[in-house]
């Protein structure tokens, strides 16, 4: 019955008491741990061979966010594998640990005997030869099962498509546990109104030429396109202002530009949607980058952009005036594209001051120029997997140990990495305290899919991602009410052609049509029928 299978997953407070009660009548207590992602053969010929050494099973269950087998693992939330390890009539209870490691249950569990499998006889892994320490330390036994049969839930998984009805209910689950309801994102959405944001970084202009393709042209085997008609829009650092102020904030620009009349254009626009700005000439002209279309497909790219660094003289005119805007601003995003705006010397002079100034700094990056190292002491980073990569030249590590390596080296607080068709990865420390060893333990990851299925164009999703979750955070919404209304802002204009800014009233109605975030008498999903189903 239901009920059984929900009495056998408990707290640690009452698993010690009623092991207490087991051990008054002198019962061996046996404890295993694992993922337990996918329950397949191998696990119960586990399970049932540490259920034959004692006369009481505990199994500890690795919580989502110690997880670290891939940007999308675990599959199943862990509150629906806590139930799949209950469901088994050999197990007696289920504990979900919140750690990388048994370490910790095992300190409290004391168990008499602890099981792993074949494979960790002769492991070296630190993480093991602490759990056995710890065990060994107080006369306990470690015993490993004979391994007979091997499956990789890791194989198992990448062999099964990605499953609808699942992702809904990962969702659910993932908005259960750290409570993401509509009203609270709704409430988040209306702080939002009056937040002063300070944003830095380089303008460039969008340029959409829309063409008809006619033929193949005649002096060489390539397409001949007529030209229909072009949009224009202000991007880069222009556009996380412009969605901050659409949301509801009020937003302040710092940027270089140039002498030509795209520069003047970005002036009005910015003065036309009640944005104040100050607005350097320090190039010749604003960068521009210019898309060639047929209907929404994008054909080709041509960048008119120059790397213009900020002199001296420059960097200090701007170190200044972000100093005078410190005291009025309740958050500062720097956008770094890669064209001069962010330099070195201007982060050295002006990050440490907003540091003790400012409640919340953020930062993003876009293209090949630019470096996330520079960003030190920031409350959030947004990279791309690729950029994260690219900066630490990384590229063979898991995700969760290069991320680990970033916020390390710029002791960053939080972190999005943003996998494109995947989603994003949330990472966090188990401590905002540096004096404590949360800080520097291994990371707490939650993975969010993507919030849709159809993107029309990728331009500035990013943008809006970074703008929606700084003002969550400025508001005082958690860190996963950010992933949230970032992932929905990216959503909402990756379904956009162009780079339009996403205002307060898309998100409000974008969260009242989302089915992950209404009440659901049942939440139970059987994942077996899903996974299983023909």
């Amino acid at each position: 019955m239901p009920t059984d299978i929900h009495r056998k997953i408990v707290e640690l407070p009452e698993l010690l008491s009623r092991l207490s009660e087991a051990r008054t009548k002198s019962q061996t207590v046996v404890q295993c741990h694992g993922c337990f992602d996918i329950v397949h053969p191998g696990h119960i010929r586990y399970l049932q061979f540490a259920r034959r050494q004692g006369d009481v099973l505990v199994v500890s269950l690795t919580g989502d966010s110690d997880i670290s087998k891939g940007a999308q693992r675990p599959y199943i939330p862990q509150e629906l594998r806590a139930e799949n390890l209950a469901a088994l009539e050999f197990v007696d209870f289920v504990i979900i640990d919140p750690h990388a490691t048994a370490e910790g249950v095992l300190v409290a569990v004391r168990p008499d005997v602890y099981v792993k499998g074949a494979e960790y006889e002769q492991s070296r892994d630190p993480a093991f030869l602490r759990e056995r320490g710890v065990v060994e330390g107080y006369g306990g036994r470690v015993i490993f099962s004979s391994g007979d049969v091997v499956f990789s839930s890791t194989r198992l998984l990448e062999s099964l498509p990605r499953e609808a009805e699942l992702e809904s209910h990962r969702l659910r689950l993932i908005c259960r546990r750290h409570e993401l309801e509509r009203e609270s994102l709704e409430d988040v959405l209306e702080r939002f109104t009056g937040l002063r944001v300070l944003v830095v970084g380089d303008v460039v202009m969008d340029r959409y030429v829309f063409c008809d393709p006619v033929d193949v042209a005649s002096e060489s085997p390539m397409m001949s396109l007529a030209r229909l008609d072009e949009k224009v829009y202000v991007g880069g650092a222009a556009m996380l202002a412009r969605h901050i102020s659409a949301m509801g904030g009020r937003a302040f620009l710092l940027s270089a530009v140039g002498k030509d009349t795209a520069s003047d254009e970005v002036g009005r626009t910015l003065a036309d949607e009640g944005i104040d700005s100050h607005l350097m000439p320090a190039r010749q002209r604003l960068v521009e980058k210019s898309r060639y279309l047929v209907e929404d497909t994008k054909l080709l790219k041509v960048d008119a952009a120059d790397h213009v660094p900020l002199d001296s003289l420059a960097e200090q005119k701007a170190a200044l005036i972000l100093e005078q805007q410190a005291d009025l601003a309740d958050a500062v995003i720097f956008c770094d594209f890669g064209y001069g705006m962010i330099t070195g010397g201007l982060m050295a002079k002006v990050l440490p001051k907003l540091r003790e100034r400012v409640r919340i700094l953020t930062a993003g990056v876009s293209g090949t120029r630019t470096n996330l190292l520079q960003f030190a002491d920031v409350d959030l980073l947004t990279p791309t997997e690729r950029e994260l990569r690219s900066t630490l030249h990384n590229f063979d590590e898991g995700l969760s140990t290069v991320s680990y390596y970033l916020m390390h080296e710029t002791q960053a607080r939080h972190l999005f990495v943003t996998l494109g068709k995947r989603g994003l990865v949330v990472f966090d420390r188990r401590s905002q305290d540096c004096s404590e060893p949360g800080w520097t333990d291994r990371l707490l990851s939650e993975h969010l899919p993507p919030f849709t299925d159809y993107p029309v164009d990728r331009l500035g999703c990013g943008d809006a991602l970074l703008a929606a979750a700084t003002l969550t955070l400025a508001g005082g919404g958690s860190l996963m009410h950010a992933a949230y209304l970032g992932s929905a802002a990216a959503a909402i204009e990756v379904g956009c052609l162009g780079n339009i800014p996403v205002d307060a009233g898309s998100l409000q109605s974008w969260l009242t049509r989302r089915p992950e975030l209404r009440p659901c008498e049942d939440d139970q999903a059987n994942i077996t029928d899903t996974l299983l189903a023909p």
